[in-house]
């Protein structure tokens, strides 16, 4: 086993042998559902928080949590659970920060509309995974550090592989380990659930080859852009968000 597998968490390498591209099982294959339990968090990328927030609450019927601010990275949050461990996070500048010198993680700085941008898998040991990651040619980027402090006043803390090292046009997920902070999914606003998440690009084989390089066995499908596409049951119904 290498060593990406023994750091990411709940790795389920035997279903990674019978994945294929468009239409690899479904939501309810096995190899899916291991994989979907390993989703940290999908990112929702918006211009105006309010906007984004409106927006999800419309689709979702769920209002998102206010989660907090990202000091020195000029952008705040809200979230809304998607299961005991995995959530959306809503992104968009934070008009109180001073814009930052370097562009905003996940290029919100261009948008002109909400959409899905990036997800996060969960991951520990993030140095020699991300150097196992990269030896097996999914360039992912050096492990950082950050924090923000949730309303009620709790710092969370977490490392993350950097996003600014963007992969596939986002549709390859980057690692993030808590640590010992308490997951966000936990205060995240109830009421939606993650039951698929598919991905789209103009190059399905590659993309194909270093989701697997992860342990994900997901749904790739030849699409004119890159594009994560998040199947959400909520009380309203099942919304397909992208």
């Amino acid at each position: 086993m290498t060593k990406l597998c023994i750091a990411l968490i709940g790795m389920a390498v035997g279903g990674l042998a019978g994945g294929a591209l468009a239409d690899s099982g479904g939501p309810e294959s096995k190899g899916s559902a291991a994989s979907l339990a390993r989703v940290d968090h999908i990112v929702y990328g918006t211009p105006d928080l309010q906007l984004g927030i409106d927006t999800l609450e419309k689709l979702l019927g769920v209002r998102a949590t206010p989660g907090g601010q990202h000091p020195g990275r000029g952008t705040r949050n809200a979230l809304i659970a998607l299961g005991p461990a995995t959530y959306l996070e809503i992104i968009a500048p934070d008009p109180q920060q001073p814009k930052p010198a370097a562009p905003r993680s996940f290029g919100i700085d261009d948008l002109r509309a909400p959409r899905l941008v990036a997800w996060a898998a969960k991951g520990k040991d993030l140095e020699p995974a991300v150097a196992e990651a990269r030896r097996q040619g999914v360039p992912l980027g050096d492990v950082r550090a950050g924090s923000r402090k949730r309303p009620d006043g709790v710092l969370l803390s977490w490392r993350y592989s950097d996003p600014a090292a963007v992969v596939a046009g986002g549709v390859v997920p980057f690692l993030i380990d808590w640590g010992s902070s308490p997951h966000p999914a936990a205060t995240a606003a109830q009421g939606a659930s993650l039951i698929a998440l598919r991905v789209e690009t103009p190059t399905p084989e590659p993309v194909h080859k270093m989701l697997q390089a992860l342990g994900f066995d997901l749904p790739v499908q030849k699409g004119l852009a890159p594009a994560i596409v998040a199947t959400i049951r909520t009380a309203r119904g099942t919304v397909e968000l992208r």
